[in-house]
């Protein structure tokens, strides 16, 4: 019988914020593969869990998963995890998931924190209908992608590293107009800040020293 494949969601910033099926579950599994061994050994350490790790990042994803497939057949149980966050969202995951899919083995998901999800909770913007992207393209594609976007009446979550949050804030100021927006960073860290306002407000507002840590943008949707 193969084993079973779980998809266990770790903190993306504070510790504590680990569930308690969680930290059973990699108790108990056989095999932990994560995007990076020694993230995942920090917050092992603190749950006092010694396990065997396997790296499962994106430039070894598809060859990797075919190893972690072949584990399952075995009868191993996995968990996979991510630096931070859900697995497979804007993260490795996919390949391996939807080859234990088609392998019929059992995948099993373990909620818990995702960035996008608490930066619009928080934000204020109607949470109704929203669209998730991601990071958007770094070169090809990437104008015609905000263009699209803008024609959104959804609201739109996105995003991005720290080198590059004044310049994709810009360009969507650009492209969608000066719309309402949050702008959180270090979400549930020491240093977590939302920035709410006008996209021109929220630029006054990123000064050099507030520009640290990942970043989740919040844009209202197009209005009639």
């Amino acid at each position: 019988m193969s084993g079973k494949l779980y998809i266990v969601s770790t903190p993306i910033g504070n510790l504590d914020d680990i569930t308690l099926r969680a930290i059973e579950v990699l108790k108990s599994v056989d095999l932990i593969a994560c995007e990076d061994t020694r993230r995942t050994m920090i917050l092992l350490e603190k749950l006092g869990i010694a396990k065997k790790l396997i790296s499962y990042y994106n430039y070894n994803e598809r060859q990797r998963a075919e190893e972690l497939i072949s584990y399952l057949k075995s009868g191993k149980n996995i968990a996979l995890v991510s630096d931070s966050g859900t697995p497979g969202i804007s993260d490795p995951g996919y390949v391996l998931i939807k080859r234990a899919i088609e392998e019929n083995i059992q995948v099993i998901p373990i909620p818990g924190a995702t960035a996008f999800v608490c930066a619009l909770v928080a934000s204020g913007l109607p949470m109704d209908e929203f669209v998730f992207v991601g990071f958007l393209p770094h070169k090809k594609g990437r104008k015609t992608k905000l263009q699209k976007l803008a024609q959104e009446e959804r609201t739109v979550i996105l995003y991005e590293s720290p080198h590059r949050v004044l310049k994709t804030l810009n360009e969507i100021l650009e492209n969608f107009g000066d719309r309402e927006i949050a702008v959180a960073k270090e979400l549930t860290k020491i240093h977590e800040e939302i920035f709410r306002g006008k996209i021109s407000e929220v630029l006054k507002k990123l000064t050099p020293d507030k520009i640290k840590g990942e970043f989740v943008i919040v844009i209202s949707g197009k209005t009639n």
